[in-house]
């Protein structure tokens, strides 16, 4: 489709119409539901307001959109977000959402209880799901929709694009009942002649990291990893567009790190012909005035476009579709076990369904090809499967050719 379409209190008007802006001012805050006309009878949406009035998908209604509507989302069983949605993610109708995560927003300078020491218990928490800092970045990459692709998105997307959406994503989440927007940061685009209003305004939103009443408040620094070098006290890591402000870490805290994520650092050195970047989710706190700690790290791995990926076997596929000129949406992992039992990507623009495409490498452990076998076994006649020790095979066509 090329422009979302809503009905209105009778009336048919594009996202693009100048009177839109009007009328959804007239319904917010009223029992008014505008419907999105990319299916026959519609789907229910609601109006909310940023900066300006805009109507949003109705909560777990993202499937029920056309694929080619901007509102779709796959069915939540097709990613590792089925599997927080209604446990470590909390959707109000309204669009708030709660996020229960397992890694600390604050770090406590005070006395615990002593080990063996019984407490006085008078209240038991229910065991719930929590989501981890790699599925935070999952979660912030898909609602600012760096996991989908369109044609119109060739050449717009960059440093400053990364800063604005995924800020604006944080918006109306909280996590631990603070709300996410004040505790990330993600770096503005480098400038030469920028760089001290940059700098400053980075202090600024930084400045949350101040201790106070024995509590050192944690933050997410995010960004694409540049490099890491060693110190006397340990290392400095430096991630692109903060080239005056490394984030510390203990020696050996980060060799850890590189053996955990060793082949996402192994694959920006790997022979794909396509440009992988390293995608950082740090966690900080303050170690003295504006010096800043890593407590916890995420990498995650994507395409030149910031299109996240779950390894290399997956950036031909995603160049291919691109340089298509194809839409397409890219299942993320979360935190589930691992991402075989998913579509590698949803291509989005082959008709009234999204397509799933499979990617079969023989590099994968035997658990994921385990996985990817049980998913290629679902009976569903679709799909498109590449066995990667093979040509791609041609891409299921365009609807209407």
């Amino acid at each position: 489709m090329d422009i979302q379409r809503f009905s209105i209190k009778g009336r048919v008007l594009g996202v693009d119409d100048p009177q839109l802006q009007a009328v959804l001012a007239h319904v917010h805050e009223t029992p008014e539901r505008p419907r999105c006309l990319c299916v026959s009878g519609g789907v229910e949406m609601y109006v909310a307001h940023h900066r300006q009035f805009v109507v949003k998908r109705m909560p777990e209604t993202g499937s029920r959109h056309h694929p080619g509507c901007p509102s779709y989302e796959p069915e939540l069983q097709q990613s590792g977000l089925g599997e927080l949605v209604g446990e470590a993610v909390l959707e109000s109708e309204m669009g708030s959402i709660e996020l229960r995560v397992d890694f600390p927003w604050t770090r406590s300078t005070g006395r615990g209880v002593p080990r063996g020491q019984p407490q006085d218990m008078s209240e038991v928490e229910v065991s719930r799901r929590r989501m981890s800092l790699r599925a935070l970045m999952h979660f912030l990459f898909e609602r600012a929709g760096f996991n989908r692709w369109s044609p119109a998105m060739e050449g717009k997307r960059n440093q400053g694009v990364l800063h604005k959406y995924l800020q604006e994503a944080a918006e109306n989440v909280a996590v631990k009942g603070v709300a996410l927007a004040e505790r990330l940061y993600v770096p503005e685009p480098f400038s030469e002649a920028g760089k001290a209003d940059a700098a400053r305004r980075r202090r600024e939103k930084l400045a949350v990291l101040r201790p106070r009443e024995g509590q050192s408040p944690l933050a997410v620094v995010m960004g694409e990893f540049k490099a890491s070098d060693v110190t006397p006290l340990g290392r400095r890591v430096w991630i692109k567009h903060m080239p005056d402000a490394p984030l510390l870490i203990a020696a050996k805290a980060w060799e850890r790190i590189e053996r955990v994520f060793a082949p996402l650092w192994e694959a920006r050195d790997a022979d794909v012909g396509q440009k992988a970047r390293l995608m950082l989710a740090a966690l900080i706190r303050a170690r003295r005035e504006h010096t800043y700690e890593i407590d916890v790290a995420s990498l995650m791995l994507t395409s030149e476009h910031w299109i996240p990926v779950e390894g290399i076997h997956e950036l031909p596929l995603v160049q291919a579709l691109v340089d298509q000129q194809r839409r397409f949406v890219k299942p993320l992992r979360y935190d589930a076990r691992n991402a075989a039992r998913f579509p590698n990507a949803l291509l989005l623009d082959a008709g009234d369904s999204p397509v799933p495409l499979h990617v079969v490498s023989a590099y994968l452990d035997p658990k994921e090809q385990a996985a990817k076998a049980l998913a290629l076994r679902s009976g569903d006649d679709t799909l498109w499967v590449w066995h990667t020790s093979e040509s791609m095979p041609k891409l299921p066509a365009r609807a209407g050719t």
